[in-house]
């Protein structure tokens, strides 16, 4: 048993000790699991020696944010297909960390093929999801391949049967003696695919309905935390939350009203420009992905009439303002924004109590001053299953070009039955007239 300082990520200067003590049936869990942020560069460690730890972490974690803000943009200019490679990146990476932890809790049992099985699950669980949303917005462009239609054709049944097979593989696998730790890491292994794959797989959808709906949530998520963070550093003094003791009230409430107003900002101007709305689609024509579109109303201008109350605030002042013109999105972005400083940092809670469950600081140590990639993106799932609920639910609009490339995907006998159907239809309802139509 020994005892070390705990540094998480902080919104105050509250701090705490935190007791390590192996796990049981594992004395060596320590050496296993990564500890800390202790993890960087030779010149910057020598160069801040003479600081004291709290500032030392303080500018460490301030140059490796700005590090990642300008690798972010930088992969926004690459365009979406780097913005989708590294989201597979990183959800993999997330995955490692997590996966790892447990294998370290358990591995003294000597569990075979735990670890295999584990990456087996992922890379099953990949191939559907990823594979449904290629279908979903690459169908036609699949389909001109013999091989890829027929992995379109009976994808769900190809994925099933792979995860059949993993299923089996690991009853095969069961030890006499050890049967409640291998359903236990079955059912860790699948939570992280619950965490990871399938809230990666809703980042990818965003990406697809257009760059805004990925980069202002993202954008939201890391300006709350560099905002509570800086609140907290300098002014922080009221504790928020037990699992997290350097988190404050004045950093959480910092936080928030500044990812509202950065929120107001980011929209505005990402709304100026079609290659960040426009839904990511494959252009049959020019044989290539297309970013233009007609623009979602949410994306036009719009004139509102004021509230009543609103109207008298301003004519006490003379003004005689009764309309205003906004980007609906803008409007929108306060429901975003609010779930990012509000609702958002609750991923981080969780993550922090999972972190105390198991006597570790980080996930891993990747990134000096910050941690793991996990420690990074426990906010940022939760924000994007948020954002991929609320576009279903208040925004998506039926998508023609869609319709039209799953009707491309038929036969053609098929595409004559689905135009002399809709022919019909249009007919009946008097939209069209029969003369019309040769």
């Amino acid at each position: 048993m020994r005892k070390r300082t705990t540094t998480e990520d902080a919104q105050g200067a509250v701090s705490s000790d935190d007791e390590v003590t192996d796990m049981p049936g594992n004395p060596s869990l320590q050496n296993t699991i990564p500890q800390g942020t202790e993890k960087t560069p030779e010149a910057l460690d020598t160069a801040l020696k003479d600081l004291t730890p709290r500032w030392r972490n303080w500018i460490i974690r301030g140059i490796f944010t700005w590090v990642m803000i300008f690798g972010f943009f930088f992969l926004v200019y690459l365009g979406p297909l780097a913005l989708v490679l590294t989201i597979f990146a990183i959800q993999i990476k997330c995955f490692h960390e997590i996966i790892t932890i447990g294998y370290a809790v358990y591995k003294s049992y000597d569990l075979p093929w735990f670890r295999t099985l584990s990456w087996y699950f992922l890379f099953t669980s990949n191939y559907f999801f990823y594979g449904e949303s290629l279908i979903e917005y690459f169908g036609v462009l699949l389909h001109r391949v013999e091989f890829l239609r027929f992995l379109v054709s009976y994808h769900r049944f190809i994925s099933f049967s792979m995860y059949v097979a993993g299923f089996v593989g690991f009853v095969f696998s069961l030890v006499k003696k050890h049967y409640l730790k291998q359903f236990t890491l079955f059912g860790w292994t699948h939570v992280t695919l619950l965490i990871i794959v399938t809230q990666s797989h809703l980042i990818i959808h965003n990406v697809f309905e257009g760059l805004i709906w990925l980069l202002v949530p993202v954008s939201m998520i890391i300006c709350n935390d560099i905002m509570a963070y800086m609140f907290g550093f300098f002014f922080g003094k009221t504790p928020l939350i037990q699992l997290s003791p350097k988190k404050t009230w004045e950093g959480f409430i910092g936080g928030a009203i500044s990812t509202v107003f950065f929120g107001f900002l980011i929209s505005y101007v990402l709304v100026q420009f079609d290659y960040f709305v426009c839904p990511i689609t494959y252009d049959d024509a020019s044989d290539n992905l297309s970013m233009d579109c007609v623009r979602h109303p949410v994306f036009i201008l719009t004139e509102f009439s004021l509230p009543l109350v609103i109207q008298k605030i301003f004519s006490i002042f003379g003004l005689s303002w009764t309309t205003v013109k906004i980007y609906p999105f803008i409007l929108h972005s306060i429901s975003l924004s609010v779930f990012a400083s509000v609702i958002g940092p609750f991923g981080g809670f969780f993550a922090s109590g999972f972190k105390r469950a198991f006597k570790i600081k980080d996930f891993g140590d990747l990134i000096p001053g910050h941690g793991g990639i996990m420690d990074r993106f426990d906010c940022q799932f939760l924000m994007a299953t948020f954002v991929n609920v609320y576009y279903a639910s208040f925004i998506r609009a039926p998508n023609p070009l869609k319709i039209i490339q799953s009707v491309l995907i038929l036969t053609p006998e098929e595409q004559l039955h689905v135009f002399k159907m809709l022919k019909d239809k249009l007919i009946q309802s008097g939209i069209l007239n029969g003369t019309d139509v040769m």
